[in-house]
């Protein structure tokens, strides 16, 4: 059997654990987002579909993360993210960033919006289109523009009370 010794916090780290929870939030950073390696596929021969489904994953991430701060439980966490989510909110989100999109992003959205083909089962076809849109770019920027990401991402009205 294995001991584990207690560890001992940091006055640092015992000062941060004391302060309150609106500035938890603001400590919390997101360099995770930035990629540790590149795929060993060109980015020009990744499909729309395919950064789409990068871009989900990512932009789900981000989400969850963001509502860690100020802690609660797990049903309350499952419940404000799936709010954010959920295509119409993601196509709401698109439709705020859109001003600030260069020509290149704008073209990567509409790569992301012709990719969206098929029928979608709750939603209409133009808000699943401006949803895998901006999964697109996002899984986009994660491969290219990890900073623009980031800026972009932090400009997103995320409710807290959801």
């Amino acid at each position: 059997m294995m001991f584990v010794a207690p560890i001992a916090l940091s006055e640092q780290d015992q000062d941060m654990a004391q302060r309150d929870d609106a500035s938890l939030a603001n400590v919390i950073s997101f360099d995770w987002l930035a990629p540790r390696s590149r795929p060993s596929v060109p980015l020009e021969q990744l499909s729309p579909a395919a950064l789409a489904y990068l871009g989900d994953a990512v932009y789900e991430l981000y989400i969850r993360h963001y509502y860690l701060a100020p802690p609660k439980r797990i049903q309350t966490y499952h419940n404000q993210v799936v709010g954010q989510v959920r295509a119409e909110q993601q196509a709401s989100h698109l439709r705020s960033l859109l001003p600030q999109l260069t020509p290149i992003e704008l073209d990567i959205l509409r790569r992301g919006r012709n990719a969206a083909n098929g029928k979608p089962k709750r939603i209409d076809l133009e808000t699943y289109q401006q949803a895998t849109s901006l999964e697109t770019l996002i899984g986009y920027l994660y491969l290219t523009d990890p900073q623009r990401l980031i800026a972009l991402l932090t400009q997103l009205q995320l409710s807290p009370d959801l």
